[in-house]
């Protein structure tokens, strides 16, 4: 390895960057990393990704045996006893990748069934191994299926193995119910990293508000608030699909539909259709995905965060919140901030809350990527 890599190595960083690897000719091998002197960094797997080229994932060369995944799980899950304790979530992180020392996979609970997302050929191609390991630690779980997150492979979502799961049931998060599936593409209906805004949301942080949530997806945080007091909830995504979904949240939670309403819309449509209309609301969600493109518009969080943040700042009532929210490991969490402050340029603000990736997301803490989610809550004094 380069000098720059072998200090990223010893810094405590797992991930392996492409420009790293440039003269090396192996994929989807495991090999042992050596600094330019011959000293050994530790063993590692290479294999491309969104991410990058591979993995360290040990410090020392050992076979990647079914003992090495064992004990990999049943450290994961002892971090993890709380939420297993939980009589209110089901539905939470099994192992994520980098923060359980083994990047390329992550593994999530939905009640009785668990959710393998393999993110490069290599873990893919070790999934039964995994899998054999994953039930000796959890023999409780009854079914497994798994989402494919890399090129190459002809389906994104299959059954992996025990029983199957309906095509849609129930999971708790926070006492509240949200409908699910397992086998549907890449989505299950809920993304499970924003439990503890959900949390906020239901404890009391809507109470009593209008809520308006953009980009909802199947609007967990428009039941979520809901569930915690909010008068009513406007719930706006593109997808024609999201209304169905969303309804079926509400429905699961015997909540009357009447103060809730379910947009299918371009949200910047949605901006000028609620300045014509004169709406405005007490909270506003903006929980963008990180790029997005329509026949009229590109949008990056990175570079475009600000415009959503000043249209929404236009509709907030006096003393609103807004909840900010960016998964885009590439925007830093200062130059999120940056984006915020300059969409909220000329009103003065208030920073209530910022939280990072929940504690059953574990992180390595050496490597910022690691930490993706960024959530910052926000009084804006109008």
């Amino acid at each position: 390895m380069n000098q720059a890599a072998e200090k990223k190595i010893q810094q405590g960083i797992q991930l392996l960057d492409v420009e790293d690897l440039a003269s090396v000719q192996l994929e989807n091998e495991v090999v042992e990393l050596l600094s330019e002197t011959g000293t050994s960094l530790g063993m590692a797997y290479l294999s491309r990704e969104n991410k990058g080229g591979g993995w360290l994932i040990s410090e020392k060369v050992r076979p990647l045996d079914q003992a090495f995944f064992i004990q990999l799980f049943q450290r994961a899950r002892q971090k993890r006893s709380r939420y297993e304790e939980s009589g209110h979530t089901t539905a939470y992180r099994l192992f994520n990748q980098d923060g359980d020392f083994f990047g390329g996979l992550t593994i999530d609970r939905y009640g009785d069934y668990a959710l393998f997302t393999w993110y490069n050929p290599f873990v893919y191609q070790l999934r039964q191994r995994i899998a054999d390991a994953f039930f000796h630690v959890y023999p409780d779980v009854k079914g497994a299926y798994e989402k494919i997150r890399f090129q190459g492979v002809d389906y994104e979502s299959g059954h992996l193995r025990g029983e199957e799961a309906p095509d849609q049931f129930l999971i708790l998060e926070n006492g509240v119910s949200y409908q699910v599936f397992l086998n549907d593409g890449l989505m299950t209906g809920i993304f499970l990293d924003q439990h503890e805004t959900r949390g906020r949301l239901v404890d009391g942080l809507a109470a009593g508000k209008s809520v308006l949530n953009l980009f909802s997806y199947t609007a967990a945080f428009s039941v979520a608030a809901s569930i915690g007091g909010a008068t009513s909830t406007t719930s706006v995504d593109l997808a024609k699909r999201s209304k169905e979904l969303s309804m079926a949240h509400f429905v699961a939670n015997g909540l009357p539909l009447d103060p809730h309403r379910f947009v299918v819309m371009d949200v910047f449509d949605y901006y000028r259709y609620a300045k014509r209309h004169g709406l405005s609301y007490d909270l506003i969600i903006l929980d963008p995905p990180s790029f997005a493109r329509n026949k009229k518009r590109r949008f990056s969080v990175a570079k475009d965060f600000h415009i959503l943040v000043a249209e929404a700042a236009d509709l907030l009532n006096p003393e609103g919140i807004l909840i900010a929210s960016t998964n885009a490991a590439n925007l830093p969490i200062h130059k999120f901030r940056k984006q915020i402050e300059k969409g909220l340029q000329g009103h003065a603000f208030q920073v209530l809350e910022s939280d990072r990736l929940p504690a059953d997301f574990s992180i390595n803490s050496n490597d910022e990527r690691s930490n993706y989610l960024k959530v910052i809550t926000i009084k804006v004094n109008k």
